[in-house]
């Protein structure tokens, strides 16, 4: 009957690998996302930097055209003064000038203020760049190296499934059914080995005659309180419970 526990301890080391295999292969998809929305994120930083530029000079040609059409009104106030002879209409035309020039001002002030900004904008720009080029290079590579990982791990997973439905097909079907449910409920180890008369699985102490009974290797024992298959090796130390 130990010829079962050996085939059953192989099999649940090969299901223990398989399931390291799958949680390495389920943990790539979300490294990969995470890569990929790290190289859009400085993508869209740039992108950013580029329309900030854009609106500065969006901005700067507004206020161009501006100064343009402050211009432009006073040299018209300034011909209707030269048409008119009315003291008030002359003053009022003077103020109106006054006004434009007073606006022209503000606004060259503003484009001053505007030309930092876009130099700033510009330098912003170039960090942007390089911050986006340097993060799409390493990410380019980690995710080829995700890809290639991933087809190994496919690799290596098929193998290890169609090993492992080679070593299921040895165990004992009766065996093998109820390790299969325990695997289940309980995944990780269910074939667990005594160690002074405690269950290797649930860490319970076993009654007396259900270890005397694992120990004599003549038929497959469970724990009676989590259902585990239970093993004996004579390395382990099996002090028995009163």
């Amino acid at each position: 009957m130990f010829e079962t526990i050996e085939k059953l301890l192989i099999l649940q080391d090969r299901d223990q690998k398989i399931s390291q295999i799958r949680g390495q292969f389920a943990s790539i998809g979300p490294e990969r996302t995470a890569l990929q929305a790290r190289a859009t994120a400085t993508q869209a930083g740039l992108e950013a930097a580029k329309l900030r530029i854009k609106q500065i000079e969006s901005e700067k040609k507004r206020l161009e055209l501006d100064v343009e059409a402050k211009r432009t009104l006073i040299e018209k106030y300034a011909n209707q003064q030269l048409q008119t002879r009315k003291n008030e209409e002359y003053k009022a035309l003077a103020h109106e000038i006054d006004g434009c020039k007073a606006d022209i001002t503000k606004i060259e002030d503003a484009e001053i203020e505007l030309m930092e900004q876009a130099e700033a904008a510009q330098k912003q720009s170039v960090i942007a760049a390089k911050e986006a080029a340097d993060a799409k290079k390493l990410v380019d590579e980690k995710i080829s190296d995700l890809n290639a990982c991933e087809e190994n791990l496919k690799k290596e997973l098929a193998q290890l499934e169609a090993n492992r439905a080679e070593l299921a097909s040895a165990v004992d079907e009766v065996a093998r059914s109820r390790y299969d449910r325990l695997l289940k409920s309980k995944g990780g180890r269910v074939v667990v080995g005594i160690q002074n008369g405690v269950c290797g699985g649930c860490h319970m102490k076993l009654q007396q005659q259900l270890v005397v009974t694992c120990q004599a290797q003549k038929e497959v024992v469970t724990c009676s309180n989590c259902g585990r298959i239970l093993y004996y090796t004579r390395d382990m130390d099996l002090a028995l419970v009163d």
